[in-house]
């Protein structure tokens, strides 16, 4: 289809994108003991991106399955997918739909939406940094990107801590949320 200029960028013509889940990440950070980094990530995921001729009206989504989650520790991760934090078998999605570009300065966008954890509906702020496009080795067009944000996980249910004796606590209430991806222009 091709590109066009929009505001100094060169973006994709108008149309839908699908996530590449070959090169896309969808990774989150919490604090351990208040001290130290804990990375993990959702390996099954699904999502789209449909860009208006207005791109300012674009729109995405991105559905996350639960029982995906990993952090590189076994007992963790069963302890994540446990009732204490993410209730799999109960809520065996978390997901994400825009609502609107709030605003724009070069490739950095500002994007609002609706996450769904637990059946729990808050709106978010991501922060979006248009990576670029172009065209794949097997033809496709596509486009790369990445993703942040900050969340409140006591927001959406998961309380689930334990006070340490040096004052704290054992995993933080905020959790940041990082993707990098890409995703290609759908064909059919």
């Amino acid at each position: 289809m091709g590109t066009r200029a929009w505001e100094g960028l060169t973006i994709p013509e108008a149309g839908t994108f699908d996530l590449d889940a070959s090169h896309t990440h969808v990774g989150f950070v919490a604090k351990h003991m208040m001290v130290t980094k804990v990375r993990g990530s959702f390996t099954d995921f699904t999502g789209s991106v449909t860009l208006a001729e207005d791109p300012l009206q674009s729109s995405a989504e991105l559905t996350l399955k639960t029982a995906s989650i990993e952090t590189g520790n076994v007992d963790r991760d069963g302890h994540l997918r446990s009732d204490d934090f993410l209730s799999v078998d109960k809520f065996p999605e978390i997901s994400f739909r825009s609502t609107r570009v709030v605003s724009h300065s070069d490739e950095d966008f500002v994007v609002l939406g609706d996450l769904t954890i637990r059946d729990v509906t808050k709106e978010v702020t991501l922060k979006v940094e248009y990576g670029g496009t172009g065209t794949n080795p097997w033809g496709a067009e596509v486009f790369g990107f990445s993703i942040s944000t900050e969340i409140d996980r006591e927001e959406f249910g998961l309380t689930w801590n334990v006070a340490l004796e040096t004052g704290g606590v054992l995993v933080s209430k905020k959790v940041k949320i990082e993707i990098e991806g890409e995703a290609a222009r759908r064909t059919a």
